[in-house]
């Protein structure tokens, strides 16, 4: 039986694409669900392509009521992946997925890291304390903004003549490169 992966991004969705190719052609893992708080995200386009199933939720949905849990455990999701989802995980869903959600983050945690920090915020920040490394940390989700353990850690070196889209593109290369592969062998490791 294949172990089921549920995504959830609010944006663009460059890694749950990067995620969706990986475990396409894998024998024993499927990206089963991918879910949004935006619904003119294009990760939905994204998901159509590879005919995977999406759901579109509502803060009251993912906050007051445990329907995104009961859609979760209806379909056997075995693992939850954070690619590029903005909100705080209620902690409903971490007691139903426990050591089972994690994240990715584009800078080297603690650094640059807490509410708000995300995308080109992170980016613009490491840029302005003239940082001379950026990086991505893969890392356990809890009940705080990227405060869970990490998983893994990767750098990249800043130019001094790096702009804005340069910095985004290295840490988009290592995040692409890396992700896929730590989230098959986290759940290589899981009981079905």
């Amino acid at each position: 039986m294949k172990k089921r992966i549920a995504i959830f991004a609010s944006g663009s969705g460059s890694n749950a694409q990067k995620l969706m190719e990986h475990f396409k052609r894998s024998a024993d893992t499927e990206i089963s669900l991918v879910l949004t708080n935006n619904p003119d995200a294009y990760v939905l386009q994204r998901a159509d392509n590879f005919e995977i199933p999406s759901h579109i939720f509502d803060k009251n949905e993912f906050y007051k009521t445990d329907e995104v849990i009961d859609l979760l455990k209806n379909l056997d999701i075995d693992f939850i992946v954070l690619a590029g989802f903005l909100w705080l995980i209620p902690k409903n869903l971490i007691d139903a997925y426990p050591g089972r959600i994690v994240n990715i983050h584009p800078a080297i945690l603690p650094k640059f890291g807490g509410k708000g920090m995300y995308g080109d915020n992170v980016h613009n920040a490491v840029m302005a304390a003239g940082e001379t490394e950026g990086g991505i940390t893969i890392h356990y989700v809890d009940e705080h903004y990227d405060e869970g353990e990490y998983i893994y850690q990767a750098k990249y070196k800043i130019d001094k003549n790096d702009n804005l889209e340069m910095v985004k593109f290295k840490g988009q290369q290592l995040e692409h490169l890396h992700y896929p592969r730590i989230i098959e062998s986290l759940v290589k490791k899981i009981k079905k």
